[in-house]
C-alpha cells in the first residue's frame, strides 16, 4: 500500500530555478513546449515555452545520435543537457542538449503563428482560436499582468483586515435595477444572473466589517463597443465604520500603489514584453462631477450635452485634461447626480441632487464605480418608495438594515478594463480570456 506525504520532488526544473545560477555548468532536466525551431544545419536552436517564459536550448547535430529531424513546434519534450550562460539567449542562459524525449506531438499545426513575436491577425481570429492565440508570448503576458492585478487586490485587502467572501450569482432580483439583467427560470421560479454582489457584500459588512470578492458579474446590455462585455470580472470590496466616502477612494489608492509595486517586482518580464510603463499612483486628483465637465468643456471647446452623466468622449477629455495639467494617469470624479446612481447611494446632505459617490478614470476610461451607501433602514426605505420601486425580493437585504448597520461604502473595479488600459490595448476583449459579448458564446 502506498501513502502520499505531500508534493513530490521533481527531477525537472523550472525557469526560476535555472536562473539562480546554482546549476550553471551542471546537467539539468527541463520540459516544455517547443515554441520555435531555428535549424542552422550543424546547430539547431530549440526555444522551449515554459510557464515563466522562454528557454533556449542548443542541439548540435549528431550529439548522442540526436537530430533536429522529427522535431516540430508545439511538441512537448523533456530535455537534459548542460546549463550555460549566454548573453544572447533569453534570460542569458541556454541548455546544451545531451538528450531529448518527446512527450507528445500535435495532430495538426496551429492555425495561428503563435511562435512569432507579435500575432499579426485580427481580434476575431485570435478569439476564434483562443487556445492557440494565447500560446503567443505577448498574448499570454497580458493575462500574467491581469493575474498580478488580482493578486495585488487580494494581498492588499488581506493586509487591511478584509475577509474574502463568495456570493451567489443566481438571485431573485438585480442589485442595480433597470432592464440590463439576464433572466432565467430557476426550478419554475423567475431568477436573474447577478449584476453585482452589492446586496450581499453590504449585508456582510454587518458580519465582518470589511469584505471583498473577485467574481464574474453579468450585464445584459445590448452594447457592441470596445469598452463593454456582458460577463466581466469585478473586483469588489465593502468596508464599514467609514468617516466619509473618501475612505473608499483612499483604500483604492492604496491598492493601486501596492499593485504597481508588485507588478514592477514580480512581473517585470511581462511588463518588458509588452513595453508597459506603469502609471503614477503616488497622488490621484479628485474633482467634483460638475467641475470636471466644466473643465473639459472650457479647455477643449466641447458643449455639455448631458448634465447627469459622463459621455465616453467626456471621460477621455477629462483624463486628457488631468494628464496635461497634473501629469495624472488616474482621476477620481466625485459627487455624481443622484438620478444616475442606484437607490442605495448616500445623497450628499449639502445638496441632495448629488451623491457621495465617485468613478475612477484611468487614461480617460471609467474603471471603478463606488461610494458611500445609505446605512439607515428608514432612509433606505423612503428612497426606494420615492423612486417608485418595490421592496419585493429585497426583504433579506433590507432586513440587515433593520437590525442595524454601520456607516459603510465600497466599490467595484472592472478587471478587464483596468488590464486593457494598463497594457495599452483599445478593446476590452483583448483583456478577457474568453470574452462574452452580443455575438460570442464560444469558445
Amino acid at each position: 500500500m502506498e501513502f502520499l506525504s505531500g508534493v513530490k520532488e521533481k527531477e525537472t526544473m523550472e525557469l526560476g530555478e535555472l536562473l539562480t545560477g546554482e546549476k550553471t555548468g551542471q546537467e539539468v532536466c527541463v520540459n516544455g513546449f517547443i515554441h520555435s525551431i531555428r535549424d542552422m544545419g550543424d546547430v539547431a536552436f530549440l526555444v522551449l515555452r515554459k510557464r515563466e517564459g522562454l528557454l533556449q536550448c542548443v542541439l548540435e547535430e549528431g550529439t548522442a545520435g540526436l537530430s533536429v529531424k522529427g522535431l516540430k513546434e508545439e511538441q512537448t519534450v523533456c530535455v537534459t543537457g548542460i546549463l550555460e550562460e549566454d548573453a544572447r539567449a533569453p534570460h542569458g542562459i541556454e541548455v546544451r542538449i545531451r538528450g531529448i524525449r518527446i512527450l507528445s506531438s500535435p495532430s495538426e499545426p496551429l492555425p495561428l503563428p503563435a511562435g512569432k513575436w507579435k500575432l499579426s491577425t485580427s481580434l476575431e481570429a485570435k478569439l476564434n482560436y483562443r487556445s492557440a492565440s494565447l500560446r503567443n508570448i505577448r498574448e499570454r503576458a497580458k493575462f500574467r499582468i491581469q493575474e498580478g492585478i488580482t493578486r495585488g487586490f487580494r494581498d492588499f485587502l488581506y493586509s487591511q483586515g478584509f475577509t474574502e467572501i463568495h456570493t451567489p450569482k443566481i438571485g431573485a432580483k438585480g442589485a442595480e435595477g433597470g432592464s440590463n439583467m439576464f433572466r432565467l427560470e430557476y426550478f419554475h421560479h423567475p431568477a436573474v444572473l447577478a449584476q453585482s454582489p452589492q446586496f450581499y457584500k453590504q449585508m456582510m459588512v454587518g458580519v465582518f466589517d470589511r469584505v471583498f470578492e473577485t467574481a464574474p458579474v453579468f450585464r445584459a446590455e445590448k452594447h457592441n463597443t470596445k469598452r463593454h462585455l456582458n460577463e466581466y470580472t469585478s473586483l469588489d470590496f465593502e468596508m464599514g465604520y467609514i468617516d466619509s466616502f473618501e475612505d473608499i477612494m483612499a483604500m483604492e489608492t492604496g491598492f493601486l500603489q501596492y499593485t504597481m509595486k508588485l507588478l514592477e517586482k514580480d512581473y517585470a518580464e511581462d511588463l518588458r514584453i509588452l513595453n508597459v510603463q506603469l502609471p503614477r499612483t503616488d497622488q490621484i486628483p479628485c474633482v467634483r462631477f460638475a467641475k470636471a465637465k466644466e473643465l473639459a468643456a472650457e479647455k477643449y471647446g466641447r458643449k455639455i450635452r448631458n448634465p447627469f452623466d459622463l459621455e465616453p468622449e467626456e471621460e477621455v477629455l477629462i483624463g486628457q485634461y488631468f494628464k496635461e495639467e497634473y501629469d495624472a494617469d488616474f482621476v477620481f470624479v466625485t459627487h455624481y447626480p443622484s438620478k444616475k446612481r442606484p437607490f442605495y447611494a448616500m445623497d450628499d446632505p449639502e445638496d441632495t441632487r448629488y451623491t457621495l459617490s465617485f468613478d475612477l478614470l484611468f487614461h480617460g476610461l471609467e474603471v471603478t464605480t463606488g461610494g458611500q451607501r445609505i446605512h439607515d433602514y428608514q432612509m433606505l426605505s423612503e428612497k426606494i418608495a420615492a423612486r417608485g420601486m418595490t421592496e419585493e425580493g429585497m426583504e433579506q437585504y433590507l432586513g440587515a438594515f433593520k437590525y442595524g448597520m454601520p456607516p459603510h461604502g465600497g466599490l467595484g473595479i472592472g478587471l478587464e478594463r483596468l488590464t486593457m488600459k494598463l497594457v495599452g490595448e483599445d478593446n476590452v476583449r483583448e483583456a478577457a480570456l474568453f470574452p462574452r459579448d452580443l455575438s460570442r458564446l464560444e469558445p
